[in-house]
């Protein structure tokens, strides 16, 4: 069995006939590549190859004749996979096939049509919507902090999306379950300002792509026809991920046609914040009853015991998209298991991360095949640390793309001059030009000073080498694969292949361990995958309140497992910071998971204590607490924010409003002295908190959650001043120290800061 690693593709022959394109294809995979005809649905679990089955089916389809390569459009949801596809069907020699994003492909449909059904240029793409929205909101007399501005951002991607306009966005903003940043009323107003402004001064965002090509469609009759006519065969790819503006405009690109290919796995559905969902997935079948329907189980990326950690995680699972789960198959060899560990403190588990990643270097595993995921970007920065202590090179995800780096551009720039020039190096110093194509990189890139050896530490300088590193290796791979198809493998030649991969967005690996968030790992795959972070109020978010929010928490822990080929570690830490109060849990996901654990049940279950007996760490005794109750009405709590406020949402507030103004004004001034967030000194919702509950001492302070033992130390004396409370003896540090004086709602200093740490632009997929 040809084992297939959907993240690499590899130079190929391309096949000279249609039978030879379904050579290596598993009986799945084979029977998505001869469906040819009608509707055809695609179910494919983590590391079946859809993407492999998808584009030897577009290849079949040309090389029998069904298909003309410019009449088929295949559309999915992130650059890079578009430009993956684009890759594979090249390297199975068909040329001429749209691979695009929703975006891009709407995007170009409109600059083709605009000036005869409109007039005049399209307007101007506005790449980025904050600062447009931040003049939105300063119209509309709301003084936005920076996470507030992007999560009102996305909230308002996620209503044009949805195709709600202003007017109508409360409402559906309350049907939906959305946690607004704001009040909806506001969020309406400044949503209604910005496209006001929009307007004015003649751009569109993203969504307008989407919008603006679906009315063109939509009422230009002889628009859509000629769509329908250049385009005749639609393959979706992640289709799990379709929002009902994307579903209308592909249904507008189809008409009354079923030449139809969608992809998905409702397990993988990890972007409903951006208004994506698995309906359109889950009843295609009923949509189409004449649809082929085929599924892929057959896990050629993980081992069995990656795998059937992946399923474990699944069989817990529960709504509609659990429902539908697919069992994975393993089809490779056994590996390790994977590894539990929990540290006191975040500083430590990412020492120790760090301590592992370096052995298994030593060990042989490339950095390029290594990765540490977390749920949020702010996690990031103690890994990076912790890598450049050990002297580990490192990349970030979602950083400048790889053709588009300065010294890549450059490389480019040199070695067409030396393609041009015969080959040989362009520096005149350089007297004898090497044979072979590899050596004539070198050479090339050796007068930027590139060198065998990778210079010392992991800044800008390595970062460079790194990215002339992985030129110099793709020249190997090419050469190696020229070599066997009995081709020549000039420099010419190679920089023609690296013309049509930046055309493709089809960039080589740079060696250096990835850091990316789970969001953002989507579609990524390693030999080795770290999944850190893992406690209760990170994974799942403190704000995943309702069931199907936890689930899709659920689901994106699921896409990071699923992301390790052979070594997979999961670990979480017992409080943020050294000598702090250990009073952090395991993710609920993990109970009957993780050894010496047990499964529960219920909503509310992950937040009871951990148990003992995790592999690779030490043991220590199980906790519990006493149930926290509404100071008001005595009803037992169970929501963060309510456990926070120690009242029910809707008992009434004693709120303290000029007080809580006070603790606004003196939080941004202390960020401002100390270059910090607002939230790193307090969250909206801690001093929110801090005003109804007016603390009189430091021990009542310390009982509020969010205020923990540091932030106690720093700033409670002068919130107790801004309360106009008075200190008194059992106030004092040591008093604050004692188990039985911080309250039965402290959920540790991290628990309220989760969701400024989030932002639906960052973790959204790439346009």
């Amino acid at each position: 069995m040809q084992v297939e690693l959907p993240g690499a593709v590899p130079f190929t022959t391309a096949p000279r006939d249609a039978e030879a394109v379904l050579a290596g294809l598993d009986p799945e995979q084979r029977a998505v590549a001869t469906a040819l005809q009608g509707p055809v649905c695609v179910l494919a679990g983590a590391g079946t190859g859809k993407t492999r089955a998808i584009t030897h089916r577009i290849a079949y389809g040309v090389r029998s004749g069904v298909m003309q390569p410019q009449r088929v459009l295949a559309v999915t949801f992130t650059a890079r996979a578009a430009g993956e596809m684009r890759g594979r069907l090249r390297g199975l020699g068909v040329e001429g096939v749209q691979a695009r994003t929703f975006h891009a492909a709407a995007l170009r449909q409109l600059q083709f049509f605009w000036p005869r059904v409109v007039g005049g240029e399209l307007p101007r793409l506005l790449e980025r919507k904050v600062q447009l929205v931040a003049e939105a909101a300063g119209r509309c007399r709301l003084r936005l902090e920076r996470t507030e501005l992007r999560d009102l951002t996305g909230e308002i991607e996620w209503a044009k999306v949805t195709q709600t306009v202003p007017e109508d966005y409360p409402a559906a903003a309350i049907k939906a379950g959305r946690e607004t940043p704001r009040d909806p009323a506001e969020i309406r107003q400044v949503y209604k300002v910005y496209e006001e402004l929009k307007r004015d001064r003649g751009v569109i965002d993203f969504e307008d792509v989407l919008l603006l090509a679906v009315g063109v469609l939509d009422e230009r009759p002889e628009v859509a026809e000629q769509v329908r006519a250049q385009y005749q065969h639609f393959v979706v790819d992640e289709y799990q991920d379709v929002s009902p503006l994307q579903q209308r405009l592909l249904d507008l690109w189809l008409g009354p046609r079923s030449s139809l290919c969608v992809v998905g796995d409702a397990s993988q559905t990890i972007y409903s914040f951006t208004g994506a969902t698995p309906e359109y997935l889950l009843g295609f079948r009923a949509k189409h009853p004449d649809a082929t329907v085929v599924k892929l189980v057959r896990d050629y990326r993980s081992t069995p015991q990656v795998v059937h950690l992946a399923n474990g995680l699944l069989a817990q699972a529960r709504g509609q998209a659990a429902q539908h789960r697919l069992e994975l198959v393993s089809q490779r060899e056994p590996g390790p298991e994977p590894v539990y560990t929990e540290y006191p403190d975040e500083p430590a588990e990412a020492e120790g991360t760090a301590k592992r990643i370096r052995a298994l270097l030593d060990a042989g595993v490339r950095a390029s095949e290594i990765a540490v995921l977390f749920r949020v970007n702010a996690q990031s920065e103690v890994y990076e640390q912790a890598l450049a202590d050990q002297g580990i090179a490192y990349q970030l995800r979602g950083a400048e793309r790889f053709f588009e780096r300065p010294e890549v551009r450059e490389a480019g720039m040199l070695l067409r001059g030396a393609a041009r020039a015969g080959g040989g190096p362009v520096d005149p110093l350089l007297e004898d030009a090497p044979e072979r194509l590899a050596e004539q990189v070198r050479a090339v890139l050796s007068t930027r000073g590139f060198s065998p050896q990778p210079p010392a530490g992991s800044g800008a300088v390595r970062e460079r080498w790194e990215s002339l590193a992985a030129l110099v290796r793709l020249a190997e791979d090419f050469e190696s694969a020229q070599q066997a198809a009995g081709q020549p493998a000039g420099l010419a030649a190679y920089v023609a292949e690296l013309d049509a991969r930046a055309a493709a967005q089809h960039a080589p690996a740079v060696e250096g361990v990835t850091l990316a968030s789970l969001h953002s790992a989507k579609g990524l795959e390693w030999d080795a995958v770290f999944l850190v972070g893992l406690t209760e109020g990170m994974m799942p978010i403190t704000y995943a309140k309702t069931d199907e929010q936890v689930e899709e928490e659920r689901r994106l822990l699921y896409v990071g497992v699923t992301r390790a080929r052979e070594h997979l570690g999961l670990s979480w830490a017992l409080a943020r910071s050294p000598g702090g109060r250990a009073s952090r849990n395991p993710s609920r996901f993990l109970d009957g998971l993780r050894p010496g654990s047990a499964a529960r049940g219920g909503r509310g279950a992950g937040r009871a204590a951990g148990a003992a007996g995790a592999a690779g760490r030490e043991g220590r005794a199980a906790r519990s607490k006493a149930p926290l109750k509404c100071r008001v009405c005595g009803r037992v709590l169970t929501e963060a924010v309510e456990r926070k406020l120690r009242r029910c949402d809707d008992c009434p507030s004693n709120l303290d409003e000029a007080l809580f103004e006070r603790l606004r004004d003196w939080r941004g001034r202390m960020a401002k002295e100390q270059g910090l967030p607002g939230y790193c000194v307090f969250t909206d919702a801690t001093l929110l908190a801090i005003a109804e509950q007016l603390p009189g001492s430091l021990a009542e302070l310390g009982q509020i959650s969010g205020v923990g033992r540091a932030k106690l130390d720093k700033y409670g004396e002068t919130v107790l001043s801004l309360c106009g409370g008075v200190d008194s003896p059992s106030g004092s540090l040591e008093s604050f120290g004692s188990s039985a004086q911080l309250g039965q709602g402290d959920i540790s200093d991290l628990s309220d800061e989760n969701g400024a740490f989030v932002n639906s632009s960052e973790d959204s997929p790439e346009k």
